[in-house]
């Protein structure tokens, strides 16, 4: 009896043990397979959240079959501690496995409604944007001047929201001065932005900010990244760079930056300095001497006069040789791989062309007549 009754038990470990087994390869299919949803959503988690609230609103849109089986596999996985608050966009047919990496990994929010604040060279711009999961895209909810235009009403009431995500991005060419101002406009923010940064020194780029989060540590930030951009682009530099150092690459890309905003021009823009600084030639270029009348602070807002042009500061590159002593303006990625690796030119003069563009020259001549046509297309459209 006791041999038969050793055998059934046996069997019946062994009947379990298999449909365990089953259990477990089922779970794991369930994990990985495509998810139900059919429709994009953009999934909420708010800070305090856990799985369990989650798991429910997955199952609650559609997302996952199964709320229970969700939070097994997370527990499963050992990522139930691991999940970060943000709004993220879930595409139909996203598996289990691919919506717990998105809300364990954490970084920036991939969909909702975010409030972006646009740090211009001319000014300081607010835009309310939500992104419409089924799109994909954002669409434009509100935008104004801050400072100037009046505050509209859907801004201040998601400004005070908790499911609201802020970003700040600069735009290049921007002074270090225009930086530190539009933190110190931006409410949500706390602390004292303290000593400026040096000119250059902050990349222009987008960074995720958080309601209460310091001046300081922004900025931060903003330095660290920049830093890591010269470095990479001085590593790259071509034996026809002439600059001599990182220091010098920052000044020279900021005056690109400042010359032309066409990005096919960066490169010739960059072989005129280059050419320039190669033959001992003053590079005279306006927006250094702008930057010695303006310090960075603001916006000139007219043109430049001939005492100016004639008067002699650190950063008149009409009468000092050589480059400025400092940057005049945060360049990107792009003005600072252009200074270290120009087109190759023999131009040594540019002048606006009337379209947004630029006319370069290799000669004084060939740039006379190029001025001659800008002052005619700038008589023309003033006496429209």
């Amino acid at each position: 009896m006791w041999r038969s009754l050793a055998s059934n038990m046996l069997t019946v470990l062994v009947v379990l043990l298999f449909l365990l087994g089953g259990v477990i390869l089922w779970g794991k299919s369930q994990y990985t397979a495509e998810g139900p949803l059919e429709t994009a959503i953009c999934l909420q988690v708010r800070p305090g959240s856990n799985m369990t609230r989650v798991s429910n609103d997955l199952q609650e849109q559609g997302a996952v079959s199964s709320g229970m089986m969700f939070r097994l596999s997370a527990k499963y996985t050992e990522k139930s501690s691991q999940l970060k608050a943000g709004s993220f966009l879930v595409r139909p047919g996203t598996s289990m496995e691919e919506i717990i990496g998105q809300i364990t990994k954490g970084g920036a929010s991939t969909c909702g409604t975010e409030v972006v604040y646009r740090v211009g060279v001319t000014r300081l711009r607010a835009e309310v944007r939500e992104l419409d999961p089924a799109s994909g895209k954002f669409v434009e909810r509100a935008e104004f001047e801050m400072g100037v235009d009046e505050v509209p009403e859907i801004f201040t009431r998601l400004q005070a929201a908790n499911d609201t995500r802020f970003r700040v991005a600069l735009a290049e060419g921007v002074t270090s001065w225009q930086v530190v101002n539009a933190l110190e406009n931006i409410a949500i923010l706390d602390g004292e932005a303290g000593e400026r940064p040096a000119e250059g020194s902050l990349a222009p780029d987008s960074y995720e900010i958080l309601t209460g989060q310091s001046r300081a540590e922004i900025l931060a930030q903003m330095q660290e990244r920049q830093t890591l951009l010269v470095g990479a682009a001085w590593e790259n530099r071509s034996e026809d760079a002439a600059v001599q150092s990182p220091e010098e690459m920052l000044i020279l890309a900021s005056i690109i930056e400042k010359e032309t905003g066409v990005a096919r021009e960066r490169g010739q823009v960059a072989s005129v300095f280059t050419n320039r600084l190669n033959r001992g030639m003053r590079l005279q270029t306006d927006p250094t001497v702008i930057y010695g009348v303006t310090q960075g602070e603001g916006v000139l807002g007219r043109g430049l006069r001939q005492s100016e042009l004639r008067k002699v500061t650190p950063w008149n590159t009409y009468v000092i040789e050589g480059l400025p002593p400092t940057p005049i303006a945060n360049p990107g990625k792009a003005s600072l791989e252009a200074a270290v690796n120009p087109d190759s030119t023999d131009y040594l003069f540019f002048v606006a062309d009337g379209t947004g563009g630029h006319a370069f020259a290799e000669t004084l001549q060939g740039h006379n007549r190029n001025v001659a046509k800008w002052r005619q297309i700038e008589a023309e459209r003033n006496n429209n």
